[in-house]
């Protein structure tokens, strides 16, 4: 497979094409941002670490029965995927009350959400991806009252493999968002990536954040953090 030009630059990703029109490059990279891009640094490892943590995460997430885009690890920093129209809505789980959640409501940080809740937000930068609800998907066409259900199903899914599994090792899933595609088949895979990014995940014990609240609120060791995460797992980061 022949990685070719550049398709797409995020936050911390690029997407590349290749010579299969099915598949993709995905690179991750050291970049790290928050706020809507205010505050950005560059940190050592963090692009092989994700990659790596996503990459195990998504075989965790196969090998339960859940569609994913993920196909292998190409390298320390880059995987090779399928190609997915992606559909533009953030699918987030919460177990816990933390980040906007507080904000919005005035809850307290920390509170059990039992049963979990669920939202959704459109994927938009310039508008800072505002949450919004399944009449506006419906009326504004981001995707068919079929795949909404779908997507949710999978995202609660999702919630029953890794909550357990973050659990078993010491750490407790507090929330996280997904992001799902149509692949050619015309079924609806998760896609984007499962990382410490883009959840949040704290010690059972002590509630000692391990997440990218580490830089957003500048707490230090946010790579080490992840790390620690990914070998509680069994993610071995020098393989």
């Amino acid at each position: 497979m022949e990685k070719r030009e550049e398709l797409y630059s995020g936050k911390a990703k690029s997407v590349f094409k290749t010579d299969d029109p099915d598949r993709y490059v995905l690179a991750f990279r050291n970049d790290t941002s928050a706020f809507d891009g205010v505050k950005v640094e560059q940190l050592d490892r963090k692009g092989m670490v994700n990659n790596k943590f996503n990459a195990f995460i998504m075989a965790k997430l196969q090998a339960a029965g859940i569609p994913t885009h993920f196909e292998s690890l190409l390298g320390d920093t880059e995987s090779v995927v399928k190609r997915l129209d992606m559909l533009p809505i953030e699918c987030v789980v919460r177990n816990y009350a933390a980040g906007s959640l507080v904000k919005r409501l005035g809850v307290t940080e920390g509170q059990a959400l039992t049963p979990p809740t669920f939202e959704t937000f459109l994927k938009d930068d310039a508008l800072h991806d505002p949450m919004i609800n399944e009449s506006h998907i419906r009326s504004f066409g981001w995707a068919t009252d079929e795949q909404m259900a779908r997507m949710k199903a999978l995202t609660y899914q999702v919630n029953d493999v890794l909550k357990a599994m973050f659990l078993d090792a010491g750490m407790l899933l507090v929330d996280y968002k997904l992001e799902f595609g149509v692949y050619n088949d015309g079924e609806i895979y998760l896609g984007d990536e499962f990382s410490p990014d883009g959840c949040r995940i704290w010690d059972k014990d002590t509630r000692e954040k391990l997440d990218k609240d580490r830089f957003r609120q500048d707490l230090g060791n946010v790579v080490e953090s992840y790390e620690l995460v990914g070998r509680r797992l069994g993610i071995d980061f020098d393989a």
